[in-house]
């Protein structure tokens, strides 16, 4: 077992390290476990433009370093390891990690949303070299050049509009013969000039590994079985993402997409616990949002350590916790 804490935090995108960073500030010892995917998506990313106070830009895992180590300034401690169970019925909240486990008075979920990839062998090894799954991210890189957008529903749609904005040439290629999204949305779709549509297509291969950087995609016609080569130099895949959340099915409440449901800032549906980043913000998955988010939590986190007694039966035979006046260690 490891000591009881003031507050958890688990994820280590920039929603958990702002959260941890804030938390450490505050003097409650945060410790943060980092997950599957140390860093978010944004170890995925080349590099990051619109994050403010980087004119020049910087390297997305380079981001992440220095969140990392500003919050570890401050005495965050992180661990590395995936938490595999919870269990928020009674606080202190039960946290599995591994084979150790956790209690903590407070817990900030920052646990993000994985976006849904087509599966292709060259679309990890391409992510930020001309693959990506975020137009406002990385859509002023391909100004002036050729582009697909993966997708048929909402997303896709809005994707290939914003994108006009950069591109020569946006082409979305579709599955199916006919949108998935609004009508509002597909009109503005259809009325673009720049905007091509390949339908009844199935993205088989995207080209070129072996030159590091994208140049065309192969399609394939479901109907004719046909195949194609169609030139661009970026693939945007919007088919949508996946919040993950699976581990509190059942004890927080989400929306019909599994996004966490917050209120009055990031509270949940369980007070003690909170959710920031991309695992309750299904609209605008930035970083900087994320960011803000974490720093929020951890606000709340602290004054709702301040304004919640220490119930004394529930810290009985617990490691690392004394109680003196309800105080916390």
């Amino acid at each position: 077992m490891s000591p009881h804490r003031n507050v958890t935090i688990i994820g280590s995108g920039p929603a958990g390290l702002t959260a941890a960073l804030y938390a450490a500030r505050a003097n409650l010892k945060p410790l943060l476990i980092e997950g599957h995917e140390a860093g978010g998506q944004l170890m995925l990313t080349t590099m990051v433009e619109n994050f403010p106070g980087f004119r020049d830009g910087i390297m997305g895992p380079e981001l992440m370093a220095e969140m990392r180590a500003q919050a570890e300034r401050f005495g965050a401690e992180i661990e590395q390891g995936n938490v595999t169970k919870v269990d928020l019925s009674r606080r202190p909240f039960k946290l599995e990690v591994n084979d150790r486990i956790h209690y903590t008075e407070t817990l900030i979920i920052a646990t993000g949303a994985s976006a849904r990839l087509l599966g292709l062998p060259a679309e990890r090894a391409l992510l930020g070299h001309g693959v990506s799954t975020c137009a406002t991210c990385d859509g002023f890189f391909f100004r002036g050049k050729p582009i697909a957008v993966v997708g048929g529903g909402d997303s896709a749609l809005e994707e290939a509009t914003f994108l006009t904005r950069f591109a020569s040439k946006v082409t979305l290629i579709h599955r199916r013969d006919r949108l998935r999204g609004s009508k509002i949305m597909q009109d503005k779709a259809f009325e673009n000039p720049k905007i091509e549509f390949a339908w009844n297509c199935e993205v088989e291969q995207i080209l070129d590994i072996g030159q590091g950087v994208v140049t065309g995609v192969v399609l394939r016609d479901l109907v004719t079985e046909e195949k194609t080569t169609l030139p661009v130099e970026g693939v945007f895949v919007a088919i949508g993402h996946t919040p993950n959340t699976k581990i509190f099915e059942g004890q927080l409440a989400m929306d019909a997409n599994g996004y966490l449901i917050t209120h009055q800032g990031t509270r949940t549906s369980v007070p003690g616990v909170f959710a920031a980043g991309d695992v309750q913000d299904r609209l605008y998955r930035q970083a900087i949002t994320a960011a803000g988010t974490g720093c929020m939590a951890a606000i709340d986190a602290e004054h709702h350590l301040e304004h919640t007694p220490m119930d004394v039966n529930d810290t009985e035979n617990l490691p690392g916790v004394t109680v003196n006046n309800a105080e916390r260690v």
